[in-house]
């Protein structure tokens, strides 16, 4: 079994933005463009124009119709990849030791040489975020490009992920949550960004920023501090409730 590094450096992750995400799923191609040619084994396909086609993503977008108490229906289009959780039970359930968090960065990563395909680490994740590459037979999931944001030999403004490099709708962010003054800490601070489902004790160091009310709706100024702590549990649960505060 793989132990947990007391503390990290920095919590290099992703704050997505809610307000704007628009489902084009570019940041799903990218991330699967990238990722086929970059770290680790290629993500394969199976059956691609046959009748019950099988991909390996790391990155995917899931749409929802949420309609708050009160208040009209809304679409909400929800990314979800590897949250690099602090407490990443995926790691710690590993027998073989390839599932692993980094002490200078945070970021969770797989040895796809020691991984013997087992599947307890999916098993673990409560976020449905690790997948099984149907060709390699290995485990599967987002590594924040390590490859890439790293790689001095790229120019600087293309050394984040490539989901954020490609959003078009600048929904996706990278930077050290662990650092108080970046940027994507202040957005999290000024927003009330969310951990998805904290209820699961994963401390996620990936976070989510709220829809914004409209604010011809309001009676009076949003209270963001006590967003960030959604009362309901499971996905959709904690989805619905942070609609419903907001309006």
């Amino acid at each position: 079994m793989t132990t947990l590094p007391e503390k990290t450096d920095r919590k290099l992750g992703l704050v997505i933005d809610l307000d704007i995400c628009v489902g084009c799923h570019a940041c799903v191609v990218s991330c699967k463009e990238w990722n086929t040619g970059g770290y680790g084994a290629p993500l394969s396909d199976q059956q691609a124009y046959g009748d019950n086609p099988v991909g390996t993503f790391l990155n995917r977008v899931h749409t929802f119709e949420v309609k708050p108490e009160d208040a009209p229906a809304r679409v909400v289009h929800f990314p979800k990849s590897c949250l690099h959780c602090e407490d990443a039970p995926c790691v710690t359930v590993c027998p073989t030791g390839a599932s692993f968090k980094r002490s200078d960065d945070g970021i969770v990563l797989v040895n796809e040489s020691s991984c013997i395909g087992c599947g307890l680490c999916a098993w673990a994740c409560p976020y449905g975020a690790r997948e099984m590459d149907g060709a390699e037979k290995v485990m599967k999931k987002c590594t924040l490009c390590v490859d890439r944001i790293y790689n001095e030999n790229i120019p600087e403004e293309d050394r984040v992920p490539s989901c954020v490099r490609t959003c078009p709708a600048k929904a996706r962010h990278f930077g050290d949550l662990n650092d108080p003054e970046s940027d994507v800490s202040v957005m999290v601070a000024e927003r009330g960004g969310f951990d998805l489902m904290p209820e699961q004790g994963t401390k996620p160091v990936n976070k989510y920023l709220p829809p914004r009310p409209k604010q011809e709706d309001l009676d009076e100024p949003v209270n963001l501090a006590a967003l960030a702590e959604p009362k309901a549990t499971g996905f959709l649960g904690w989805l619905d409730d942070a609609l419903t505060r907001i309006g």
